[in-house]
C-alpha cells in the first residue's frame, strides 16, 4: 500500500472550481518554492512584483555571479504587466533617465526570462520522476503477479500429490479388509472342520467303552462257561486289536485338534496384526485429509491475497492514468509556455535594437516604442484566434472519435455476422450431405485404352430417361441386360475434373470436423489407381487424392481470414496378405522385393485399436506433420515407390494390396475458440478377379488369394449391415477391420465402383455392380462432428475412422 500512496500525483487544487490561470499560477508558484528548497532558499517567501524594481539593484551583483543566484518569481498577471508598462512621462529631453528607465525594464525581462527557464526545467524534471515511479510500480506488479502464480501451480502440484496417497492409501485399505475377510472365512472352515474331529473322537471313545462292556461280559461268560473260553480268548484277542487300532485313531485325532489349535493361533495372531495395520492407515488417512483441508485453507488465502494484489494492481494503474493525464497537461503548458517565451525573446531583441536607437534621437525611440505595442497587441490578438482555433479542432476530434467507435461496434456486427454465417454454411453442408446418404457409392467406367477398339463393343450403355440420366447404367451379359443405379455414374469419357467435383464437398466436411472415407473397388485393371491417384505430374490427370489434398490446403489458407488455424498429419500404409506394412518408414525398400519380407522394420507390430470415439490407432506407424500441397506430394511418391505391385494376365502391373491414405486435420480457430478435428481416409483397394482370369502362381497366387480373402470378408460385413445383423464380421480381416469406423460407425463414407468397358470383362464387370449395389442399400449411423470450446494440443496420436 505505500508504494501505492507514493505514485499518487500530489493533491492539486484542479479539483476546485478555479480559472485554468489560477491552476497555471498554483502550478508555478509550487514549482518555484521547489527550486528554492534545492537551491539553499527553503523558508523564503515569494517576492511580490511590486518590489521588483527594487529587486534589480539589489540583484545585480548576483546577475555578474550567475543567473543561477536569482530567486525572483512571476505570475502570469506580472509578466503582462512587465510587458505593457509604459516609460514614466518627464523631461523629453532628458536622455540620461530614459536610459535608466529602459535598462530597469531589460534588466526585468532578463529576470522573467530566466524564471520561465528555470520553471520549464522544473515540469522536465517533474515528468521524468513521474515516468520512473509508473515504471518501478509496474515492474513491482509483474513481478508480485508473476510469484503468485507460481505459489499458485506449487499449490495445485502439492494437492494433486495428495489426492494421488490417498487413492493409493485406501486401495491399500481395500486390499486389507479383503484379506482380512479371507482370514475370516479360512478361520470358519477350521472351526467347522475341528468340531467334526471332535464329533469322531466323540464316536470313537463311546464304542470303546461298548467294547470293554463287552470285553467284561466276555470274561464273565469265559468263568461261567469253560467250553467256551478258547472261541473267548480269540474273540477278546480281536477285541484287543480292535481296541488298539481306536487308540491310534484317537492319538492321530489328537494331534489334528492340536495343528487345529496352532493354526487358530497363528491366524488369530495375523488377524491382529491386520488390525493394526488397518489401524495405523486410517491414523494416516486422517492425518492426509488434515494436511489437504490445510492446503486448501492456504490455497483459499492465497487466493485473496491474489484479489487484494489484484485489486491494488488496478488502483495503481488507475493512478497511472490518472498521472499520465497530468503529464499531458504539464507538456502542452509547458509547450505553451515556451512559445509564449519565444515571443518574449523576440520582443527583447526589438526592444534593445530601438535601445540603441534611442542613443541617436528620442523621436525614433517614441515611434519604435509605439510599434512594438502595436505588435503586442497583433499577437494578443493572435493568441486569442489560437485558442478559439484549438478550441473547434478539439470539437471536431471529439465528433471524429464518435464515428470511430460507431465504425467499430459496426465492424464487429459484422465479424459476429460472418462467423455465425459460417456455422450455418457447416450445418446446411452437412444436412445436404445427410439427406444425400451417409454410404454413398458412385459407378466409374474406365476410360477407353489404345488396345480396346473404337468402343463399337463395349457392353455398358447409359439410359437416357430423366430418372436415370446421369444416375443409371446398364450390361449385357449374353444378349441379356442388367439395370444398375447409383448416386452418381461417369461415363468412359468423364474427366479427373468432373469426377472430382462431385465428392468435394465431401472433402469439405473433413476440415468441418467429421470423419470421411473414400475408397475405390473393383478388378484389376478397371481404373481405380487412375481414379485415386492419377499421374500427379500432369495437372488434367491428378486423381481424387492429390485433388482434395490441394482443396484442403487452399481451404484452409483461405480459412485464416476468420480466425482458423489447422494442422495436419499424415500416415500412408498398406495391407499385403493380410499384414500391415508402412509405407513410409525409412527402413523400407522399393519395389517388387518387398512383396517377398513380412514387414518393413523387423521387431515392429502394427496392431489396429479402436477407441470410444471411433477412431482407429495403429500402433508404431509413421506420422509426419505436413504444412503444404508439395510436402504431400514428395510423401506419395515415397509411398508409391515402396507399394507392392506385381505382373499378372489381367494388368502389366497390377496393385497387389490395400493402399490406406489417412490424413488426420485439426483445426482451432482463435477468435470463438472452438476447435474441430477431422480425418480423411483415401484408400485404393487392390483388383478383385478370379483365380482362373489372372493366372496367378507361387506367389501371385498367394497374394490373389490374401486380396480375395479381404474382399469377401468386405462382402460380408456389407451384407451384415444390410440385413442389419446383431453380429457384423469386421474382425474377419485386417481391412474390414481397419474400415469398421467408416462402415459401421458415424463416418461419411463413398465408395467409387470402377468397371472395365470391354467385352473380355464382362463378368467381373457384372459382379462388382452387384456388390455396389447392396453397398448402396446399406444404412449406418449419422455422422458427428468433432468440436470443442476448449483448446486442446494438436500434438496427438493419428487415428484412422
Amino acid at each position: 500500500m505505500a508504494s501505492r500512496n507514493q505514485n499518487r500525483p500530489p493533491r492539486s487544487p484542479s479539483n476546485k472550481k478555479a480559472s485554468a490561470e489560477e491552476v497555471s499560477l498554483d502550478k508555478r508558484r509550487r514549482v518555484g518554492a521547489e527550486k528554492m528548497d534545492r537551491q539553499g532558499g527553503a523558508g523564503r517567501a515569494r517576492t511580490p512584483f511590486s518590489s521588483v524594481n527594487n529587486r534589480i539593484h539589489s540583484s545585480a551583483p548576483s546577475d555578474a555571479e550567475g543567473p543561477e543566484c536569482s530567486t525572483v518569481e512571476f505570475t502570469k498577471e506580472e509578466v503582462e504587466a512587465l510587458l505593457n508598462e509604459k516609460m514614466k512621462k518627464g523631461n523629453p529631453y532628458d536622455n540620461k533617465k530614459k536610459m535608466e528607465q529602459m535598462g530597469d525594464l531589460i534588466k526585468r525581462l532578463k529576470l522573467c526570462v530566466r524564471w520561465f527557464k528555470k520553471v520549464e526545467e522544473g515540469y522536465v524534471q517533474e515528468k521524468e520522476k513521474l515516468q520512473s515511479e509508473l515504471e518501478s510500480a509496474e515492474k513491482k506488479c509483474r513481478d508480485t503477479e508473476t510469484e503468485m502464480k507460481n505459489k499458485i501451480e506449487g499449490l495445485d502440484e502439492t494437492i494433486s500429490d495428495l489426492r494421488k496417497t490417498i487413492s493409493s492409501l485406501q486401495e491399500r485399505i481395500v486390499k486389507e479388509e479383503s484379506d482380512k475377510l479371507e482370514a475370516i472365512k479360512s478361520y470358519g472352515k477350521e472351526k467347522e472342520a475341528r468340531s467334526a474331529a471332535e464329533k469322531i473322537r466323540d464316536e470313537k471313545s463311546a464304542e470303546l467303552e461298548k467294547v470293554q462292556d463287552e470285553k467284561s461280559a466276555a470274561e464273565h461268560k469265559a468263568i461261567s462257561n469253560e467250553d467256551l473260553y478258547k472261541r473267548s480268548q480269540e474273540y477278546n484277542m480281536s477285541l484287543q486289536q480292535y481296541n488298539s487300532r481306536l487308540q491310534s485313531d484317537l492319538e492321530t485325532a489328537n494331534e489334528a485338534h492340536k495343528r487345529l489349535e496352532t493354526e487358530k493361533a497363528t491366524i488369530v495372531e495375523s488377524l491382529s496384526n491386520v488390525r493394526g495395520h488397518n489401524k495405523a492407515l486410517q491414523d494416516q488417512l486422517v492425518s492426509l485429509k488434515v494436511s489437504q483441508d490445510e492446503a486448501i485453507k492456504q490455497k483459499e488465502m492465497l487466493a485473496n491475497e491474489l484479489k487484494c494484489l489484484r485489486e491494488e494492481l488496478k488502483q495503481i494503474r488507475d493512478d497511472r492514468d490518472r498521472q499520465l493525464g497530468q503529464v499531458n497537461a504539464l507538456t502542452g503548458e509547458v509547450a505553451k509556455y515556451k512559445e509564449y517565451t519565444g515571443k518574449t525573446c523576440a520582443q527583447l531583441d526589438t526592444i534593445m535594437i530601438k535601445t540603441n536607437a534611442l542613443e541617436e534621437t528620442c523621436s525614433s525611440q517614441k515611434e519604435q516604442i509605439y510599434i512594438l505595442q502595436q505588435q503586442l497587441f497583433a499577437e494578443k490578438e493572435k493568441l486569442k484566434m489560437a485558442d478559439l482555433s484549438v478550441s473547434e479542432t478539439r470539437t471536431v476530434f471529439e465528433e471524429k472519435n464518435i464515428i470511430i467507435r460507431e465504425l467499430q461496434d459496426r465492424l464487429a456486427d459484422k465479424e459476429f455476422q460472418v462467423v455465425e454465417g459460417e456455422k450455418l454454411r457447416k450445418k446446411l453442408h452437412n444436412t445436404i450431405l445427410e439427406l444425400k446418404g451417409n454410404i454413398r457409392v458412385f459407378c466409374r467406367v474406365r476410360p477407353l485404352l489404345p488396345e480396346d477398339g473404337t468402343g463399337a463393343d463395349m457392353v455398358v450403355s447409359y439410359p437416357t430417361s430423366t430418372e436415370a440420366l446421369g444416375r443409371g447404367i446398364e450390361l449385357v451379359q449374353t444378349g441379356q441386360k442388367y439395370n444398375f443405379t447409383f448416386d452418381k455414374v461417369f461415363n468412359h469419357d468423364a474427366s479427373q475434373q468432373d469426377v472430382f467435383i462431385e465428392i468435394s464437398q465431401l472433402v469439405q466436411s473433413a476440415l468441418d470436423g467429421y470423419k470421411v472415407c473414400i475408397f475405390a473397388y473393383g478388378q484389376t485393371g478397371s481404373g481405380k489407381t487412375h481414379t485415386m491417384m492419377g499421374r500427379p505430374d500432369a495437372p488434367d490427370l491428378k486423381g481424387l487424392i492429390p485433388r482434395s489434398l490441394e482443396q484442403i490446403f487452399q481451404t484452409s489458407q483461405s480459412l485464416k481470414e476468420h480466425g482458423w488455424n489447422y494442422k495436419m498429419q499424415a500416415s500412408i500404409l498398406e495391407i499385403y496378405n493380410e499384414t500391415i506394412r508402412d509405407l513410409l518408414s525409412s527402413n523400407r525398400s522399393s519395389g517388387i522385393d518387398q512383396t517377398r519380407t513380412e514387414n518393413s522394420v523387423p521387431g515392429k507390430q502394427y496392431t489396429i485399436k479402436h477407441d470410444a470415439n471411433g477412431n482407429t490407432h495403429v500402433s508404431d506407424l509413421t506420422i509426419v506433420d505436413v504444412c503444404s500441397v508439395n510436402e504431400i506430394s514428395s510423401l506419395l511418391q515415397q509411398a508409391a515407390q515402396s507399394r507392392s505391385v506385381g505382373r499378372t494376365q489381367m494388368n502389366e502391373q497390377s496393385s497387389r494390396s490395400h493402399f490406406v491414405f489417412t490424413l488426420r486435420i485439426c483445426g482451432i480457430n482463435e477468435n470463438t475458440e472452438q476447435q474441430v478435428q477431422g480425418v480423411l481416409n483415401l484408400i485404393d483397394l487392390a483388383g478383385s478377379e478370379r483365380l482362373s482370369r489372372s493366372g496367378a502362381t507361387g506367389d501371385r497366387l498367394k497374394e490373389t488369394q490374401a486380396i480375395n480373402k479381404s474382399l469377401s470378408s468386405l462382402s460380408d460385413v456389407i451384407f451384415a449391415l444390410a440385413k442389419k445383423e446383431e453380429h457384423v464380421p469386421f474382425r474377419n480381416s485386417k481391412l474390414t477391420y481397419l474400415l469398421q469406423p467408416c462402415l459401421g460407425g458415424d463416418s461419411k463414407t463413398l465408395m467409387f465402383v470402377n468397371i472395365s468397358p470391354d467385352q473380355s470383362s464382362t463378368s467381373e464387370s457384372l459382379c462388382s455392380l452387384r456388390f455396389a449395389a447392396r453397398v448402396n442399400a446399406c444404412e449406418i449411423g449419422i455422422p458427428r462432428r468433432q468440436t470443442q470450446t476448449s483448446t486442446r494440443s494438436f500434438d496427438s496420436r493419428l487415428s484412422y475412422g
